[in-house]
């Protein structure tokens, strides 16, 4: 809705104002400006507020005050300190690096997102010398923190330089002395009890994919020696138990999972979240099934409509908030982080919602031949023969890779600032971009946002939950604040090897 149909716009005192965006939530208007702050008016009140009509002592005029919406009352060097804090991953480099350790998999996932092969394709594995070129340049970032990620095709299969970049990178850091932290995103067909022994002494954060009940993850999931589920679930609740015998806060520690969401999954939403509460998760995260890899090829069996997933999503969080009501603590991911954002005025650095974007500053993708890429993303538009993400090889210097025309053509495309649509938007603040989706989906690394279905997953995810915000319902507002709770998970982070 327009000011114009709100207000007479010779009547604004834009002098007096922040410059603030808007959106009509049931009843009334959501405010919000660049620093994050928001509040909900009536009509009349948003009247008043746009012509400065409040006064001094009026309940309205102190809440305008309270969310930096009056220009007098703005304590400029306080909201800077405060943007300052908020964008701090604006002053260093990557945090994420995601290595893929080979392209050999042992299951047939319809939407599977990358290249895979099969599990007598060693030729794809990535070499120790490449690794290690791989590590050197990941500590040659100037974020405090570096955290790397292990996947593939499924990484389990190249065990060695598995390994061996876990005790190069420890050996690094003992001069580094950064946060460093590993993770391991594994389908768990390969994990054994030595493994699962090692992992766990050096503190690598195990994930997985559970897509719900054993018909629906087996019909996806395929795994030609047994049931994927089976496997998949029966690791999780043994590993899950290790973390317990080891003394770690159940409530904190365990295996984290996902599930993709695909057109069988959509009229289960019931069904997998009981599947994840069934196996001790207290987070699900509904990832929409993304348009790249065998996903792209298979969508016509597996695809559906943004209303499609919409309404899934919706019905999936409402259950899981009824659960909570009933005493069961769970939560869906990407609601908590939206909340963050909105009600804790946190930076969670979740890089699918920050602007700029992660590609490049956030994350950077090493392939199994040395080739660095944007981001998984940007390597999953490779292995669909484009190489536009592709940054350079482990053999170049990390200051060209950080500043080569690449890198700044996807800094820039991915500021919400530099978009028609998402510089007037009321969600601004709190929303992000990836140009990888923009640039597969519409052609352009910037995209048009009014007609993206990115923009139109968050823009509905964002009005549902602010509907629930602007209601306030005491019980559901207890419910979002524990879901906003940062708990850190120190655990995970590696303590400085010796020299």
């Amino acid at each position: 809705m327009s000011l114009a149909e709100v207000v007479q716009l010779s009547k604004v005192k834009a002098d007096a104002l922040v410059p603030f965006n808007h959106r009509k939530v049931g009843d009334r208007y959501l405010l919000s400006n660049d620093f994050g702050d928001h509040t909900f008016v009536t009509p009349k009140e948003f009247q008043r507020f746009i012509q400065a009509e409040t006064r001094p002592g009026e309940e309205l005029h102190e809440r305008l005050i309270a969310t930096n919406l009056l220009a007098e009352h703005v304590d400029v060097k306080l909201q800077a300190a405060r943007w300052r804090k908020k964008k701090q991953y604006l002053f260093y480099g990557p945090t994420l690096h995601a290595f893929v350790l080979t392209h050999r998999c042992n299951h047939g996932c319809q939407y599977c997102h990358s290249s895979i092969v099969g599990m007598e394709r060693t030729d794809t594995d990535m070499s120790i010398e490449t690794a290690e070129r791989a590590v050197d340049l990941a500590f040659q970032t100037t974020s405090p923190g570096v955290s790397i990620e292990f996947q593939g095709g499924e990484p389990l299969a190249n065990w060695e330089v598995l390994q061996h970049i876990v005790e190069y990178s420890r050996q690094k850091n003992a001069l580094a002395g950064k946060a460093l932290s590993f993770s391991l995103v594994t389908n768990l067909s390969l994990m054994d009890d030595d493994k699962l022994d090692y992992l766990l002494d050096r503190k690598v954060q195990l994930c997985t994919s559970l897509d719900g009940p054993a018909d629906l993850h087996d019909k996806i999931r395929i795994y030609k020696q047994g049931s994927s589920h089976e496997l998949v679930t029966g690791w999780m609740r043994k590993i899950n138990q290790r973390y317990k015998d080891m003394g770690l806060d159940p409530n904190l520690y365990r295996v984290e999972a996902l599930p993709t969401i695909t057109r069988p999954a959509l009229t289960r939403w019931r069904d997998i979240v009981d599947t994840y509460v069934s196996v001790g998760c207290r987070a699900v995260f509904m990832r929409k099934l993304d348009p790249f890899g065998f996903a792209a090829r298979s969508a016509k069996t597996l695809g559906y409509s943004m209303d499609d997933f919409v309404a899934f999503y919706i019905n999936a969080v409402e259950y899981i908030i009824e659960l909570n009501k009933q005493g069961t603590q769970v939560m869906e991911r990407h609601a908590a982080i939206m909340l963050a954002k909105i009600l804790d005025d946190a930076e969670p650095n979740y890089l699918d919602l920050r602007t700029p974007g992660g590609a490049c500053i956030g994350q950077i993708g090493y392939a199994p031949d040395g080739s660095i890429y944007s981001s998984d993303e940007g390597r999953f538009v490779a292995s669909m023969g484009d190489e536009m993400f592709k940054l350079g090889t482990v053999n170049d210097s990390y200051d060209h890779l950080m500043t080569n025309a690449q890198t700044r053509a996807m800094v820039m495309a991915g500021l919400n600032d530099g978009q028609p649509d998402c510089v007037s938007c009321v969600y601004k603040p709190w929303c992000g971009q990836q140009v990888e989706y923009n640039y597969k989906t519409q052609g352009s690394l910037h995209g048009r946002m009014r007609d993206s279905n990115w923009c139109k997953k968050h823009k509905s995810i964002f009005d549902y939950l602010m509907a629930k915000v602007e209601r306030g319902d005491p019980e559901e507002m207890r419910i979002f604040e524990r879901w906003t709770t940062n708990r850190v998970l120190d655990h995970f982070l590696q303590e400085r090897a010796p020299l």
